[in-house]
């Protein structure tokens, strides 16, 4: 059965943008994701918790804190875990250098991968330049991103009466936005960059929910994506590979599979 199976166990856990705080986290997914996947270390790539949003209202149900619990019992039970603060948990960049129930808050980080790269680890807003010179342009787009949020909701709930599968609106047309101005490509270089400046093989960053693993003239680039639309880790395997792990059509795929799976019978009775 599911529930008896064993978790994944990788080198290296990257999550990123998890927006603790706000109706559109996915904090199910999130939890069902820790219960089958674990690691030696875990890096928090920024935006773990929206500190814009709860200033603007105060959300946080139980799903939210046991998420916090499940991450610090993994501290507790030995796993390495580093948080990487983002824009929208930039109240934790004042607590640079300080541990918090076992976890290490720095600014950047970096890696060495089981191969023997060296990564640099970094949320990336610092090379976002909406974010880092028009503030109230960014907040504006935070509104903007939420009603899409709220409407992807209702949308899918739509697709899911007819049959179809999960479809992000909001990462679509953020993916198509953000395109038509070259926006992406020019982050993923900033960051390739930045990288190349560190003496690093390769970024580790999130901020854009958009996952990739690619080589941009010879610096390996990687976004973990988020756990809001896409709900992707990055995760780093024994031998050093990295991988994409897309929890939401994971899920989908373990349910439709113990859906179809044939009704358990119970042994007869021996006369």
């Amino acid at each position: 059965m599911d529930h008896e199976r064993e978790p994944n166990h990788y080198r290296t856990l990257f999550l990123s943008d998890i927006h603790l705080g706000t109706r559109g986290c996915q904090a199910d997914l999130l939890l069902d994701f820790l219960k089958y996947n674990e690691a030696e270390t875990v890096f928090l790539v920024g935006d773990v918790i929206d500190g814009w949003r709860l200033k603007s209202g105060w959300y946080w149900p139980q799903t939210h804190n046991d998420v916090v619990q499940k991450l610090l019992r993994q501290v507790r039970k030995g796993v390495k875990m580093v948080y990487v603060p983002g824009n929208h948990d930039e109240f934790a960049r004042d607590f640079l250098g300080i541990f918090f129930g076992g976890v290490e808050v720095i600014d950047h980080a970096f890696h060495v991968t089981a191969d023997g790269k060296r990564l640099l680890i970094i949320h990336g807003d610092q090379f976002d330049v909406v974010v880092k010179h028009a503030r109230w342009l960014a907040l504006l787009g935070d509104w903007a991103y939420d009603f899409a949020l709220w409407a992807n909701l209702w949308l899918n709930k739509a697709r899911r009466s007819l049959g179809f599968s999960y479809w992000s609106l909001s990462a679509w047309a953020k993916f198509k936005v953000k395109n038509a101005v070259n926006f992406i490509g020019a982050f993923e270089l900033a960051l390739t960059d930045a990288a190349r400046r560190h003496q690093a093989d390769g970024v580790v960053c999130g901020h854009i929910h958009h996952a990739a693993i690619r080589e941009m003239d010879g610096i390996m680039y990687v976004n973990t994506g988020d756990f809001v639309e896409s709900c992707t880790a990055i995760a780093e395997h024994a031998d050093g590979r990295l991988e994409i792990l897309r929890w939401q059509s994971t899920a989908e795929e373990r349910n439709a599979a113990a859906a179809s799976a044939p009704p358990r019978t119970a042994p007869k009775a021996v006369a």
